[in-house]
């Protein structure tokens, strides 16, 4: 596994990092996650080695990064951020530079090569010159080198910084493709992102952990989660919010969009109560509307963030 105890970096008199401790396991692949400056690089640095800390060790697989370094990041495939390529390199010369620091040769090297340009879409681009490519494409030739020796430990900062859409999508099926064998964190502030591969995720803020849960949930915290969510024609523009707070099982009403094409609004029922679908419904039944949608809200990551490193609650209002 991959273990931080108690991990401190100074920079100066500055606190960057704040006494973080934390362990992710095989098959997991953690979303390290935090507004700009909260000391999410900074912590991924220390883990990997790169940074030393001023107090506080990291792990990977039982191997201290500070006294056994070398036996720790044979195991460990690194994504820095920006994506750091020697540019007036060929992406395969590139490689084959990273093969022969890894300790690869002769067919061997040659293999692993092959299958990494092929892994990362970068068999196109082989013999072009790094820095002629586009800022996705250097990404993708970044990401390869993190993983042409197979890590069994996957560190990457921002891995989809830079990429297209297409491309991203193609970025999170290798990383679900990877993670039931592998331990991966991946630090990010695109919350798209954590929903979409990431199976737990941390939460830092100035500094300091303030949430450790699985995304699933960290939404369960959302102002918004389990209340209905339904959208309505045919009501008047003007239908008052009493009429719906008087449904059996309402307690409370939030009206999202008023308009002559029709209204969409949250209803809030109690905690301990099943969501009053049925009730909805016969009360859109009896007054004539058509129910264009009805469905359970999951709560809102974005919402949960911003309540969490900002204390704003935002609700279900934008």
């Amino acid at each position: 596994m991959i273990e931080a105890k108690h991990l401190t970096k100074y920079f100066g008199k500055t606190l960057a990092v704040d006494d973080v401790s934390f362990e992710v396991g095989k098959g997991e692949v953690l979303g390290f996650l935090g507004p700009n400056a909260a000391g999410k690089s900074t912590t991924m640095r220390m883990i990997t080695g790169f940074l030393p800390a001023t107090s506080g060790t990291a792990a990977l697989g039982g191997f201290d990064v500070a006294t056994d370094s070398l036996k720790a990041q044979k195991k460990l495939g690194y994504l820095p951020e920006n994506a750091p390529v020697y540019h007036d390199m060929t992406v395969s010369g590139f490689l084959d530079f990273i093969a022969a620091i890894r300790g690869f040769s002769g067919k061997e090297k040659g293999t692993r090569i092959e299958e990494t340009l092929e892994r990362s879409s970068l068999s196109s681009v082989r013999y072009q010159v790094i820095n002629t490519l586009s800022k996705g494409y250097k990404q993708r030739v970044c990401f390869a080198q993190s993983i042409l020796h197979d890590p069994e430990y996957l560190i990457m900062d921002e891995p989809t910084d830079g990429l297209d859409p297409n491309q991203k999508h193609e970025m999170r099926e290798m990383i679900g493709e990877m993670a039931h064998r592998k331990t991966i964190i991946l630090s990010t502030h695109i919350l798209e992102e954590v929903e979409a591969v990431c199976t737990r995720a941390i939460i830092i803020a100035k500094g300091k952990i303030v949430a450790d849960d699985t995304p699933q949930g960290l939404k369960t915290r959302s102002s918004v989660h389990g209340a209905l969510r339904c959208a309505i024609r045919g009501a008047p523009s003007s239908l008052p919010e009493s009429d719906l707070r008087a449904i059996d099982g309402v307690e409370g009403i939030r009206i999202l969009d008023h308009r002559d094409e029709g209204t969409v609004f949250l209803a809030f029922h109690g905690n301990d109560t099943p969501p009053p679908i049925q009730e909805l419904l016969q009360f859109c039944g009896q007054k004539g509307y058509e129910v264009a949608s009805i469905n359970v809200e999951e709560g809102r990551l974005d919402e949960v963030f911003r309540m969490i490193t900002i204390g704003r609650n935002e609700g279900a209002d934008e």
